[in-house]
């Protein structure tokens, strides 16, 4: 039986270039994958976008409210007219991994949806993301794939004090902010730091919440 796999870390800790190196592998060796991430994260538009400078775009995204296994099953056997377009020589090869970006983006109940393909469709997920957000609390979509995951894989970056981070701090301008809401894709106005517990409670004032 296949599995799904939740790899995590703060924010720098190489999530997608992990995810690219991931798809090279299994490429490399004549094997066909398919790429996805949330809709919602508008950074890179449709492709997924390493801090390395390594980009590559994605076979789908994945919409607010989207069966996600009715979405992998379209693009696997080639239903999608753009899928057969952009895979002609491919989209008779069965698909050997999902690979998912931007995991804390999903909803539940996709999270549901990619358990659904490694267990009932045989093919390992694997999903990279980050746990909790810039108030300490966690993304429902990280959430869920705590709990369903068969593996769990942390991925690990160090703080500015060279402790390992583990909080996401969102910064505006040069201040850091501790309210707002969950989502805000970082951009021009809003960019985030990965701190060690110390630096997090220092920057809040002690607050993790």
């Amino acid at each position: 039986m296949a599995k799904l796999y939740f790899r995590y870390g703060a924010m720098n800790s190489g999530k997608s270039t992990g995810l690219l190196q991931a798809a090279f592998n299994y490429e490399e060796r004549g094997q066909r994958v398919l790429l996805a991430k949330p809709q919602v994260d508008v950074k890179g538009e449709d492709r997924i976008l390493s801090r390395l400078g390594v980009a590559r775009s994605v076979d789908f995204l994945v919409p607010a409210g989207a069966d996600v296994a009715e979405l992998f099953h379209r693009h696997a056997v080639g239903d999608d007219p753009a899928a057969l377009l952009q895979h002609v020589d491919a989209v008779i090869k069965p698909v050997a991994c999902l690979l998912v970006d931007e995991a804390q983006f999903l909803e539940p109940a996709q999270v549901d949806d990619l358990l659904r393909i490694a267990v009932v469709q045989n093919v390992p997920v694997m999903a990279y993301g980050i746990r909790t957000d810039f108030r300490t609390r966690s993304f429902p979509g990280s959430a869920r794939l705590l709990e369903l995951a068969h593996a769990l894989e942390e991925l690990k970056t160090i703080c500015r004090c060279g402790r390992k981070a583990m909080f996401n701090a969102r910064r505006v301008g040069d201040r850091f902010v501790f309210e707002g809401d969950q989502v805000a894709i970082d951009g021009v106005a809003v960019t985030y730091e990965s701190l060690c517990g110390d630096c997090y409670l220092t920057e809040s004032g002690g607050r993790l919440s």
